[in-house]
């Protein structure tokens, strides 16, 4: 049999891709539910931000009715958000403990194929 020179070497992992494992044991998985969990926490701090300009809005609008009804808005839009947000997180549990008896059944993502 021929050896074949490696053009590159050794290339080893960075660190912390490790957790992740390898293709066989889901790795792909967790670092999907990552993402979802990154983008649930930027919808959190857009929405705080949100608060904090309706709410800085709120207080510059003086007498202006219109001004005041479109800061309550965006407070009550940003609260909303906020409540979908982790009421989706608080369905997802319950519905996985009903279903499957673990609560981070939904929250942590498995793809089954064959074996």
């Amino acid at each position: 049999m021929q050896e074949v020179a490696q053009v590159f070497g050794n290339v080893n992992a960075p660190p912390g891709v490790s957790q992740y494992g390898n293709l066989t044991e889901g790795g792909p998985t967790y670092f999907i539910t990552n993402i979802l969990r990154f983008l649930i926490v930027i919808a959190g701090v857009y929405a705080l931000i949100n608060m904090v300009l309706a709410g800085y809005a709120f207080l510059s609008a003086g007498d202006d009715p219109k001004k005041v009804a479109g800061a309550w808005a965006k407070i009550w839009q940003s609260i909303l958000g906020v409540v979908i947000s982790a009421g989706a997180f608080v369905l997802a549990a319950l519905f996985g403990r009903l279903l499957f008896g673990d609560y981070s059944a939904f929250l942590r993502l498995r793809i089954f194929g064959p074996n």
